[in-house]
């Protein structure tokens, strides 16, 4: 995958590396790889926020609501923006969005502008300079999962099969009924991890060659199986074309395994999203699981976008965060788990930051638009979103 402008080498061993196990690199926060600004040091009884001036409050529809504030403490000024989302209301949902393909990106707003939401923020992380695929889990109400992973980036938000929102570790198991033994790691992600095998639907959109394979060539090999038959075995990787059926591709020893499955083979391939939820997106990290913070890092600042739990009101808490401007700093991410506490959350997870961070509401004048200040000047085109939906 490529790394993108202006990104640095921690970037190149976050693509490779999206646990951050490399000792010594140092992992980006955000998808466009860019090494925040160091918080100012000062005491830690002088990093609350003090002053805070309420800048706009109304309701963007029965159920849901808009707050901006402006916030200053020692280490500077910070802007932030919050939706309070009634999961119970009448007609308010919450789903999953993107523009099509999975690895299709777009402004928030188009992704939005699909199925008329009224509200929404930027989602998952994603292959910035390269398949603009989102790195881990995604599942839409009505199209069911899209992209998923079995392990190496879970941190999710769901909707349970009880209509309850949660948020916790999700996995994808794909697996090959006649061949258990074959391990399935990716389902229409980025690339596909050395030595295992992973899916490429229609959902992903057209082929991205050896893109998928990390630029590797040799000892790779493509399967495709339509209607429960393989049809097609090949050490080509196409470009540019669509996918019918189903695509396997495999590297190292996943491509030696799929080189027994000959034109003609029964081959049935079945993916389960652990808890069957309804929806499902992934971000990097927990800020609050049951009440208590998981984050440590308190000194690189970037805007950000989080969601929340309040079980105990019925609510999720949609939070943006400006920042990489002059009239809002941005937060850590310790600043960012506190600040979900102090809005009620009992659970929260940061999901991309930096450029990407943008939230779309129906403002007071009736006009659906973006409400933050994004810190590349203009929408990013990110790869998925969170949306709000009404139906009157």
């Amino acid at each position: 995958m490529a790394v993108p402008s202006g990104a640095d080498d921690h970037a190149n061993a976050w693509q490779h590396d999206p646990d951050g196990l490399v000792q010594g690199t140092r992992k980006p926060q955000t998808s466009d790889g860019v090494i925040g600004k160091i918080a100012p040091t000062v005491p830690t009884f002088m990093r609350s926020f003090g002053d805070t001036s309420i800048l706009a409050r109304w309701q963007v529809v029965p159920g849901v609501n808009a707050v901006i504030w402006d916030e200053n403490s020692a280490r500077g000024k910070v802007r932030a923006y919050l939706l309070v989302v009634d999961w119970k209301a009448p007609g308010v949902a919450i789903d999953y969005a993107n523009d099509g393909a999975v690895k299709r990106t777009a402004p928030v707003m188009d992704i939005l502008d699909h199925d008329r939401a009224i509200a929404g923020v930027n989602g998952d992380f994603f292959d910035i300079g390269d398949t603009g695929a989102p790195i881990g889990i995604g599942r839409d109400r009505d199209r069911g999962l899209l992209n998923g992973r079995l392990s190496g980036w879970n941190s999710a938000f769901f909707f349970k099969r009880s209509g309850q929102p949660d948020i916790g570790p999700l996995t994808v198991k794909t697996t090959i009924d006649q061949h258990p033994d074959f391990t399935i790691t990716n389902v229409n992600s980025p690339e596909v991890q050395l030595n295992r095998i992973g899916v490429y639907t229609p959902s992903w959109g057209h082929t991205s060659g050896y893109r998928v394979t990390g630029g590797q060539t040799k000892q790779v090999r493509m399967v495709v199986v339509q209607q429960g038959t393989v049809v097609r075995n090949t050490v080509k990787l196409p470009t540019g074309t669509p996918i019918k059926g189903k695509m396997l591709v495999g590297r190292g020893q996943g491509a030696k395994q799929l080189a027994s499955l000959h034109t003609g083979t029964k081959v049935t391939v079945t993916s389960r999203v652990q808890g069957a939820p309804k929806v499902a997106i992934t971000g990097n990290k927990f800020l609050l699981r049951d009440g208590l913070i998981e984050v440590v890092d308190d000194r690189e600042m970037h805007p950000r976008t989080a969601i929340g739990i309040d079980r105990d009101t019925h609510r999720l808490l949609l939070l943006v965060i400006d920042g990489r401007q002059s009239f809002s700093r941005g937060y850590t991410m310790v600043e960012l788990a506190n600040k979900m506490i102090d809005l009620g959350a009992d659970e929260a997870l940061n999901l991309d930051g930096g450029g990407s961070s943008t939230m779309v509401a129906k403002k007071p004048n009736g006009v659906v638009g973006v409400i933050n200040s994004p810190s590349d000047g203009f929408q990013r085109s990110v790869a998925n979103a969170l949306e709000v939906t009404y139906t009157r």
